[in-house]
């Protein structure tokens, strides 16, 4: 017998045990009987309805665990195009800064920085940027 046919088997036994006590004890205590009955039915029904709310509240959670930790592009266009115009503005005072102090090798090492930083955002942005470029360029050189 599955749960549900072995509570159900039990509701049953509980429904004759209270026709049979309504039989021996009579009329007047059948409003008590009932009562009693329902009440064990309301039980029955609490724990069904308990155990299907937590089943799904665990089902919400598990899914929302999975959901968080999938990546996820959540950054709007115009948060990309305020990070671009920050990189930007910032590369002057930096360019000048390494220029200054270092010549050459300090103008390099600004801009390496610069880009290293737009290089980890975009790879943050659209997870798999890279590895889909490789790919195409293979695939083009297929075609040529």
């Amino acid at each position: 017998m599955t749960g549900m046919d072995a509570r159900d088997a039990d509701l049953r036994k509980e429904l004759d045990a209270t026709l049979r006590a309504r039989g021996e004890l009579g009329d007047e205590y059948e409003s008590a009987l009932v009562d009693s009955f329902l009440e064990k039915v309301d039980q029955r029904i609490d724990g069904a309805v308990e155990r299907r709310v937590r089943r799904q509240l665990t089902e919400q959670q598990m899914t929302a665990a999975r959901d968080s930790r999938s990546p996820k592009a959540t950054d709007t266009w115009g948060e990309r195009f305020g990070f671009g115009i920050v990189s930007l503005v910032l590369a002057v005072p930096l360019s000048a800064i390494g220029g200054g102090v270092a010549q050459l090798p300090g103008l390099l090492a600004a801009w390496a920085g610069i880009v290293g930083v737009n290089v980890v955002q975009a790879a943050r942005v659209n997870p798999g940027l890279f590895g889909r470029r490789g790919r195409r360029r293979q695939d083009d050189a297929w075609e040529d």
